[in-house]
C-alpha cells in the first residue's frame, strides 16, 4: 500500500489526527484506491473527511455489515450544524455526497449490506443462461446483457408475487409484459423484443426442468412490423450544431467531438465506440479498426482526415494516460473507460445543451442520420447495409421509405469542413 496518504492530502497535525482516529488501514486503502483512478487532492479529502464522520456516526468496527438506508440516517445527522464543524445545514447536494463516499467506500470494503429488494430469488438460474449464451452460443456480450436483463426483470416483477419459477404460466407472462406497456414507457417494439428474450429464457429453463414443459411455446411476442417505422434522425442543421457545441479546448469538448464525429461520421453504435482501443488505430495506413458487438465481427474503415484529427487532438492534448489502452475515458475521477451507457448519456446531455430536448436523441438517432445521409447521396442499400454492419439486407430497406425530395433539402454534412 502507498504510505502516507493522509500526508499527502492535510497538514502533519491534521494527518496524524486521520491516522490515529478508527478503522485507519481500511479508510486510508480506499483513499489509495481513489488517488490511482486520478481523483484529485480537494476530493480526497472531502472523501477522507467523510469517513471518518461515518465511522463517527455509525460507531463502525473492523467487518461491520452496513446497509444504505443506515448511511442515509448516518447523512441526515451529519447535514445537521452540530453533526460536523460547520454553523449552518449541509445542503441536499453536499448530503448525497457524503452518502455517495459512504456507499462506494464500504462497497469497496465489501461492507456494504444491499437490501432484499434488489435482488430477485433466481439470479443462480439467470447466471447459468448467461454463461451458456456466452460460452456455448458465442453471442456477444451485448446480446447477452440484453437477454440477462430483460430476465432480471421479470424475476424482479414476479417476486412481488411470491410465484415460484416452476410455477409460472402463460398469464404471468402476458401480465408481465401488459405492466410494461402500462407504465407507458416502452413502445411496441421494445415490448416485443422484450417478451422475445424472455421465450429464450424459457427455451433454456425448460431443458433444465426449471418450468412447465410447453411453457416456452405458448410465449408469444406482440407483433411488430420491422418496417412499420421510419428511423428518426437529427435534421441537418441540429448536427451542425452539435458539432458546433464541442469546438471548445476544454478536456471534455476535445473528448466528446471526437466522439460526435464517429457516430456521425461512420453510424456506429455506442458499444462499438465505447469498445475503441489505441490499437484500432493503424494511423500509417490511416485505417480505423472497429469491433461490432452486435453482429460479432469486426470491420475496417479508412480514417478521414477530419475524424483522424479530432482523435489525434484527444489523444494528444485530453486523453488521461496511464488507465490503459482504452480510447476514451471519463475526464473526471474515477477515470474509466466510457461504457455504452455513458456515451448514450453524453449524447443526450449535449442534444439538451442545444436545445433538442424533444423526439429520439441518443446516438442511435446519429447513426440513422449517417444512413439517410449516405441514402440522400445514391448510396446502394447493400453498400449502406455495409456501413452499418448488417448482416440481413431487409435491416436496411426500411430507410427506402424516407422521402427522398425532403432529403434531398438537407444539404450534404462535410465532416472535414467541420474539423
Amino acid at each position: 500500500m502507498e504510505a502516507n496518504v493522509f500526508d499527502d492530502i492535510f497538514f502533519t497535525h491534521t494527518a496524524e489526527r486521520y491516522r490515529a482516529a478508527s478503522l485507519a488501514e481500511q479508510r486510508e486503502r480506499y483513499l489509495v484506491h481513489l488517488k490511482a483512478t486520478g481523483a484529485r487532492r480537494s476530493t480526497l479529502r472531502k472523501c477522507a473527511n467523510d469517513q471518518l464522520s461515518l465511522v463517527r456516526l455509525l460507531d463502525l468496527e473492523d467487518g461491520d455489515r452496513v446497509s444504505p438506508s443506515q448511511i442515509e440516517a448516518a447523512a441526515v445527522l451529519w447535514s445537521q450544524p452540530r453533526g460536523r464543524r460547520c454553523d449552518r445545514t449541509a445542503s441536499p447536494k453536499t448530503r448525497d455526497r457524503f452518502v455517495s463516499h459512504g456507499v462506494r467506500w464500504l462497497n469497496f470494503l465489501d461492507w456494504l449490506d444491499e437490501p432484499d429488494d434488489r435482488r430477485h430469488p433466481h439470479d443462480a438460474e439467470v447466471r447459468a443462461f448467461e454463461r451458456w449464451m456466452r460460452e456455448e452460443r458465442g453471442l456477444s456480450a451485448a446480446t447477452v446483457h440484453d437477454y440477462c436483463r430483460a430476465a432480471d426483470r421479470f424475476f424482479v416483477w414476479l417476486a412481488g408475487r411470491g410465484t415460484p419459477l416452476i410455477a409460472v404460466g402463460m398469464t404471468d407472462i402476458d401480465d408481465a409484459v401488459a405492466a410494461e406497456y402500462g407504465r407507458g414507457a416502452w413502445g411496441r417494439r421494445t415490448r416485443h423484443d422484450y417478451a422475445q428474450r424472455l421465450r429464450a429464457f424459457f427455451l433454456f429453463a425448460e431443458t433444465r426442468g426449471w418450468c412447465r414443459a410447453g411453457l416456452p411455446a405458448g410465449i408469444v411476442a406482440p407483433r411488430f412490423m420491422a418496417d412499420e417505422t421510419v428511423p428518426k434522425g437529427l435534421p441537418r442543421e441540429d448536427v451542425v450544431r452539435l458539432l458546433a457545441s464541442v469546438g471548445g479546448d476544454r478536456p471534455v469538448d476535445k473528448r466528446d467531438r471526437a466522439i460526435l464525429m464517429l457516430f456521425i461520421g461512420y453510424g456506429l453504435r455506442t458499444g462499438e465506440v465505447g469498445g475503441l482501443r489505441l490499437d484500432d488505430l493503424d494511423w500509417e495506413n490511416a485505417m480505423l479498426r472497429v469491433r461490432c458487438p452486435k453482429p460479432g465481427r469486426t470491420h475496417l474503415w479508412p480514417l478521414s482526415q477530419g475524424v483522424g484529427h479530432a482523435i489525434l487532438r484527444y489523444i494528444r492534448q485530453a486523453r488521461p494516460s496511464g488507465f490503459g489502452r482504452s480510447l476514451f475515458f471519463t475526464t473526471h475521477a474515477p477515470i474509466r473507460p466510457l461504457d455504452r451507457k455513458a456515451l448514450g448519456k453524453m449524447v443526450r446531455d449535449r442534444l439538451a445543451g442545444i436545445g433538442v430536448v424533444t423526439g429520439r436523441r441518443g446516438a442511435h438517432a446519429l447513426r440513422h442520420a449517417a444512413a439517410q445521409h449516405l441514402l440522400d447521396r445514391g448510396t446502394s442499400m447493400k453498400v449502406i447495409g455495409d456501413f452499418l454492419g448488417h448482416r440481413d439486407p431487409s435491416s436496411t430497406t426500411i430507410y427506402a421509405k424516407v422521402d427522398l425530395a425532403a432529403l434531398r433539402e438537407v444539404a450534404a454534412l462535410d465532416l472535414e469542413g467541420l474539423a
